[in-house]
């Protein structure tokens, strides 16, 4: 495996990892405000109307980042590559 290949890789993979800790907090963050402000929302009507708006933010999101993750992993060559590329030029113009 090459040295671009390797860091398209790690790049690729510290992007799924970020995408990964995302989600756990979207999770974690809808679920502890829908949880914390339960006990306050008085008719059973609204309580209904906060969970399917929090079911749908969450999925809906949940499949973005998802749908993010895939496209990179199809075009993690060129995406990467052009990253790894630009970077290098910085790095090289400063020194």
């Amino acid at each position: 495996m090459s040295n671009l290949q390797q860091r398209i890789d790690a790049l690729y993979r510290s992007d799924v990892r970020g995408a990964v800790l995302l989600i756990v907090c979207l999770w974690a963050t809808i679920l502890f405000v829908l949880v914390m402000t339960w006990p306050y929302i008085p008719d059973m009507g609204i309580k209904l109307v906060v969970t399917v708006a929090a079911a749908a933010v969450l999925i809906f999101n949940t499949a973005a980042i998802l749908a993010m993750v895939n496209h990179y992993k199809e075009d993690k060559d060129f995406i990467y590559g052009l990253d790894i590329k630009h970077a290098d030029a910085f790095r090289n113009r400063k020194s």
